[in-house]
């Protein structure tokens, strides 16, 4: 079963959305905080810069990879 549909039915239409990017890690800070705010700005395309408390900034490149492959991220 997709993802998207799956949410839609369990959580209900409110938690929809339309596009998913599947990475296999997420960075996360050493003490397990998702940097969602950074995520958001290299799907942006905006600047940013890697907390010193990234748990491993090679993570970043990873999802930037990602993005790039769906369009995001130039």
């Amino acid at each position: 079963m997709d993802v998207i549909k799956l949410v839609c039915e369990k959580i209900g239409p409110v938690a929809a959305f339309k596009l998913a990017c599947v990475v296999d890690r997420l960075p996360k800070t050493r003490s397990g905080k998702i940097l969602r705010g950074t995520m958001v700005s290299i799907a942006d395309s905006k600047q940013f810069w890697a907390p010193v408390t990234i748990d491993d900034p090679a993570v970043l490149d990873e999802v930037r990879t990602a993005l790039q492959a769906m369009g995001y991220a130039k």
